[in-house]
Formats: structure tokens, C-alpha cells, sequence
């Protein structure tokens, strides 16, 4: 599945699990860092989600008033 098609819940689980990865150390640091970039990544997709669903409560407000 895509960046594109993870669902706001989808992203938001597996960010957790990367920054729980990256807290628990031990990995190499080439690791580290693919982790920290699809951390980014995933970071990025919820940051869309919650940015649409925002504009979403903004569109509806206005039309309400």
C-alpha cells in the first residue's frame, strides 16, 4: 500500500511503532536513519489528514453561518 492510501490510523500506528524503534536504539545507524526518514514520511501523511480534516470543519462552520 502507498503513502497515499494509509488512512489516518494506519500512519499514526505505525509512527508510533518507528519512534518506539528509534527510542529502543541498538540498530545500526543506516538503520536509524530509514527509520527516521519513513518516520518523516508517516509524520507528513497525518499531517495531510489532520490539515483535510480541518479545512473540512472550517468549510462546514462557514456554510453553517
Amino acid at each position: 500500500m502507498s503513502d497515499e492510501n494509509l488512512s489516518y490510523e494506519q500512519a499514526r500506528t505505525e509512527l508510533a511503532s518507528v519512534v518506539e524503534r528509534l527510542e529502543q536504539g541498538g540498530g545500526s545507524l543506516e538503520e536509524s536513519l530509514a527509520l527516521w526518514e519513513r518516520g518523516e514520511k508517516l509524520a507528513d501523511v497525518c499531517q495531510r489528514w489532520l490539515d483535510g480534516a480541518r479545512e473540512r470543519i472550517e468549510s462546514a462552520r462557514a456554510a453553517r453561518d
